[in-house]
């Protein structure tokens, strides 16, 4: 079986397939940036005790709202990807029912 090139979500395997190097090493920085961004804001949301459940909700609001300017049109992929972890974490963290 022939290796197939690594796939993110965050993009369709036909845009892979025609990007360049440049393009491919710019999706690869912002898909990492995207990943820090959510642990970043996972650490502050599960760490800082004087965040109100009003603040890290809108703190995840704009998570996403910055993952979908990186990658348009990939609402589906951050809502599989990442808004479980983040609402696992609301409901931890504030004891959501």
């Amino acid at each position: 079986m022939g290796s197939q090139p690594e796939y993110s979500p965050f993009e369709s395997r036909t845009e892979t397939i025609r990007q360049t190097p440049e393009e491919l090493q710019d999706e690869q920085r912002r898909l990492r940036r995207l990943q820090i961004m959510v642990n970043m804001v996972m650490s502050v949301i599960g760490q800082d005790l004087s965040l109100t459940i009003d603040e890290a909700a809108e703190m995840v609001a704009d998570t996403r709202r910055a993952a979908l300017a990186m990658f348009p049109g990939k609402e589906l992929a951050f809502d599989l990807l990442y808004k479980p972890r983040l609402q696992r974490l609301m409901r931890e963290r504030y004891r959501i029912q």
